[in-house]
């Protein structure tokens, strides 16, 4: 259940929006904050405060590649495949995340730490091979660089 104090945040969103599509995104990654994932709960808590159906909340939420509909771990890895990624060795450093992990992309490590997710493109193409870890941006990824990251990422979970 959302806590009043988030319900009301969010009805102001809303609110101060020109349309409740507009606020849709805000209002569907702050209650995938709050949970952890965007959850069939969320989904209607959402289509309440958006003046939507659950249905059309379900379309938007499985549009976007950063609403989750099923659960994840802590830090979610998206690595991208784009073209501009790939060509630079993309492919090569989504597999190095996957191996260091002990994981395929879609899954979760066993510990609930990371889920690794390719993604089809971070906007960061001049800096590729390019990867997110939460809301940060990794560019020009080697797998020494990944190795880093994975280390700090992972000595930072709380």
């Amino acid at each position: 259940m959302m806590p009043e104090k988030l319900k009301t945040e969010l009805q102001s969103r809303v609110a101060h929006a020109v349309t409740s599509r507009e606020a849709a995104v805000d209002v569907m990654k702050e209650l995938q904050r709050h949970y952890g994932w965007f959850t069939d709960e969320a989904v209607g808590e959402a289509a309440e405060l958006l003046g939507l159906t659950e249905l059309q909340v379900e379309e938007l939420a499985t549009f976007y590649e950063m609403i989750y509909r099923r659960p994840v771990g802590k830090r979610v890895i998206h690595v991208c495949d784009s073209i501009s990624c790939w060509a630079v060795g993309g492919e090569t450093m989504l597999a190095h995340v996957g191996r260091r992990l002990g994981v395929e992309p879609g899954e979760t490590t066993g510990d609930g730490i990371f889920t690794l997710l390719p993604c089809c493109c971070l906007g960061n193409c001049g800096e590729g091979p390019t990867m997110m870890v939460g809301d940060t941006l990794y560019g020009r990824l080697t797998a020494d660089s990944i190795d880093e990251i994975l280390a700090r990422e992972r000595g930072g979970i709380t």
